[in-house]
């Protein structure tokens, strides 16, 4: 096999890892895998590796960092490896710096089988012997062998690590528990396959039979039927939404996240066994089988979970659809929005009909925002065969004039009537046929009814009052709202709060029709300039500062001046999950201003995303951006402030840094 088709080449391979700065570690293996062609823009290529790490710490523990990304700068999948001499830190769940460090370099568009290499390099990653003749090779050449798998590895205990299959090897004894499991993590990269790994190995030690079904990147091969029918419990480790998870209906079930199959996977299979031996006999139906999974996570975070997953569905319709719109507004003036359609009109030399082009086409997509967050509501309640009901009941939401409070309305009920019905004990003749016709035959049919003639015309009032407020407020009671917005986008920098802050403000925008109301878009402009002030803040304080913050966290506030002048929050995340008692309330100071100010000058935004780039479609805009200036020095200020005020206890210094222990103690 030639250089180009390995995973890794020799070249990758740095066994002497010396940088003790976690930046400077992945850079210097970034810049092999550039050497060898393999990254094309180093920079675009570490950029999408710190947004990886943003989400979650990579560290798997034992001594394993797997820092990795899908990035259109890489050229084809590939692997390099370093070996750290005093360990990096990599936010483990242990707390051990990490020695071995794969950094996994995915392009966007990976080919199954080079994914499927990764996927096996993953679940090797789980194995006790491959990990140990890894730190005891002395060659870059057998340490790329021994990832690819070419040869026999350079010492005895290597010699069992070929990639395993999915099911344990160990046979546990006859009659044991039968567990079924699915896992998954957002990349579909390195957590999907070694949270199945260590579940089946976990499993073996439990003497149970466990099948897993990995729902990544490297395709997912749905589980027979026959042996969902015959578990005893299923397992769901993920951090994305579970495809078909009807299929577990009945089911005792374990719900967690990726993280925990990795490395907690002997007390999820324990639970597991617990649940399945408590559980009724599986001819009940399903409601109270399924109990037991249901009780261990509250109504509220479940409810919580619904939403969201509808709004991650519809923030993509809203983006595209509301800068479309604005840009129309902006190149052809208002009253495009009256224009005829393009349809059999569209003159090619008129910037009128570019700019009803653009107006009807986020129009159209709009058009789908409140179906659509309808719809993923209902499927995460109860899957695929919800899609329909949801969809439809938001279509009917808009029809009558509930908008997006409706749609939430719809999706909620669609979820739960689906589901229940799911439950229903009929037939062998019927069961079929259910999934198909009958559930959305019955489901569609009652949530029109529902929202036609009984739901429909009070929640369409209750939308006309929020309207009618949002344009009475002014003065004080607009500043007031203002505030609370901008402290709800800066507590959780992208979680639940700040989804709820920015949902409230594009579904007034996106309800009021082609041409939204003044209050609206002041609500709009108010949430966007207290989304972007968090990372703008930090990254101030990084550059005044420098040495209250570590080389990490700086080269983190680079980022963060881009991130935060497009309007992502979450760029502010990793300064929040270092220090939360610190940056959490400085950045929702920051935000609360700039929303206060942004409702005290009157400013408005007619596009629901964009950051400065949308500037020329903000009223105002001098005084936009000052409101974002203040709430920027006001959080750096006080970050400043309060990190600051901790530098003279010399017990807090190393709280947030673990990586500063180790090396104390190497130089003691």
């Amino acid at each position: 096999m030639s250089d180009n088709g390995r995973l890794i080449t020799p070249a990758l391979v740095d066994l002497y890892l010396a940088p003790d700065d976690k930046a400077e570690a992945l850079r210097a293996l970034a810049q092999r895998l550039a050497a060898e062609g393999r990254v094309t823009d180093l920079d675009g290529f570490l950029a999408d590796v710190a947004a990886r790490e943003a989400q979650a710490p990579t560290g798997l523990g034992d001594g394993i960092g797997i820092p990795h990304c899908r990035s259109a700068h890489v050229t084809r999948p590939s692997l390099a490896f370093g070996r750290s001499t005093r360990g990096l830190d990599f936010a483990a769940p242990d707390g051990r710096p990490a020695d071995l460090v794969f950094m996994i370099a995915a392009p966007d568009g990976a080919d199954d089988a080079h994914l499927q290499i990764l996927a096996s390099l993953a679940r090797r990653l789980m194995d006790p012997e491959f990990t140990g003749a890894l730190r005891s090779a002395t060659d870059p050449s057998a340490v790329a062998a021994l990832v690819n798998d070419e040869e026999p590895a350079p010492s005895p205990e290597p010699a069992a690590t070929a990639a395993p299959a999915p099911a344990p090897t160990p046979a546990p004894p006859a009659g044991g528990p039968r567990l079924v499991a699915v896992t998954s993590c957002p990349t579909g990269i390195a957590h999907t396959y070694m949270a199945a790994r260590a579940l089946e190995q976990a499993a073996a030690r439990a003497g149970a039979t466990i099948h897993v079904e990995t729902q990544g990147s490297a395709g997912s091969t749905p589980l027979d039927p026959a042996v969902i029918a015959a578990a005893d419990a299923v397992i769901l480790a993920h951090d994305v939404e579970v495809r078909d998870r009807a299929r577990f209906a009945g089911l005792p079930m374990v719900d967690t996240g990726v993280k925990a199959g990795v490395n907690r996977a002997d007390e999820l299979v324990a639970e597991a066994v617990a649940l399945a031996a408590a559980a009724p006999a599986r001819t009940v139906a399903p409601a109270p089988a399924t109990a037991p999974a249901q009780r261990r996570e509250h109504w509220a975070k479940r409810l919580r979970g619904y939403l969201m997953t509808g709004v991650s569905y519809m923030i993509p319709f809203v983006a595209a659809g509301g800068l479309l719109i604005a840009l129309g507004f902006a190149i052809g003036g208002y009253r495009i929005s009256s224009a005829p359609s393009v349809v059999g009109h569209f003159d090619w030399t008129s910037q009128q009909s570019w700019a009803a082009l653009l107006f009807q086409t986020g129009a159209a997509a709009f058009a789908f925002l409140v179906p659509i967050l309808s719809g993923f509501i209902a499927y995460a309640i109860a899957d695929r065969a919800a899609l329909a009901a949801g969809i439809v009941g938001g279509a009917v939401s808009v029809t009558v004039g509930a908008g997006f409070l409706g749609g939430i309305v719809t999706g909620l009920i669609a979820g739960l009537l689906v589901r229940w019905m799911t439950g229903w004990k009929v037939p062998r003749a019927i069961a079929g046929i259910m999934p198909v016709v009958v559930i959305p035959l019955l489901s569609v049919a009652a949530v029109g009814f529902l929202m036609f003639v009984v739901l429909g015309s009070p929640i369409a009032s209750a939308m006309k009052g929020l309207t009618d407020w949002l344009n009475s407020l002014s003065g004080t009671n607009a500043i007031l709202l203002g505030l609370l917005l901008g402290a709800m986008m800066a507590f959780d920098m992208g979680g639940p709060l700040n989804k709820v802050a920015y949902t409230f403000a594009a579904g007034a925008l996106t309800t009021a029709g082609s041409v939204p109301d003044a209050g609206s878009l002041k609500v709009m402009a108010a949430v966007m300039a207290a989304g972007m002030t968090p990372p703008l803040g930090l990254a101030l304080a990084t550059t005044v500062r420098r040495r209250l913050f570590t080389r990490e966290e700086r080269e983190n506030g680079k980022a963060a001046w881009v991130l935060g002048a497009s309007f992502i929050t979450e760029g502010a995340i990793p300064f929040a999950a270092a220090d939360p008692l610190r940056v959490i309330p400085s950045a929702m100071a920051g935000s609360m201003v700039a929303g206060g100010l942004t409702m005290a000058f009157g400013s408005t935004l007619r596009a629901p995303h964009g950051g400065i780039w949308v500037l020329p479609l903000i009223g105002s805009p001098v005084l936009y951006l000052v409101a974002i200036a203040a709430g920027t020095v006001v959080t750096a200020g006080l970050v400043i402030l309060l990190k600051g005020l901790r530098r003279p206890v010399p017990a807090a210094a190393p709280e947030p840094d673990p990586a500063d222990r180790v090396l104390a103690g190497t130089a003691a």
